[in-house]
């Protein structure tokens, strides 16, 4: 049986790694990078200078899994009402006498 983890090597801050990644978080990184006008290997060396502690290959997962649930926290943003907004479907002026 094949790995989910795929192991790749890829050049950061002038130095060559190996990162070991499911390709799930590898397609999203590309796509990351692709939104930002970046290399795969500026983003990476983005996550490697910003990740306070862990090993690379987790920094990029949790990054990745930040990215796209500010995404979906974003997009599903609108149809969350401000607290104390009234819905006048279930006012007492939308009641019919």
């Amino acid at each position: 049986m094949k790995s989910p983890v795929v192991k790749r090597s890829i050049v950061v801050a002038g130095h060559k790694t190996s990162v070991s990644l499911e390709e799930a978080f590898w397609n999203g990184m590309k796509e990351i990078s692709g939104l930002r006008n970046m290399t795969l290997s500026e983003l990476v060396g983005e996550i490697d200078n910003n990740r306070q502690q862990g090993n690379l290959s987790s920094a990029i997962r949790l990054f990745v899994l930040d990215h796209f649930k500010s995404r979906a926290t974003a997009s599903a943003s609108p149809a969350i009402e401000p607290k104390g907004a009234v819905d006048s479907r279930h006012s007492a002026a939308a009641v019919a006498p």
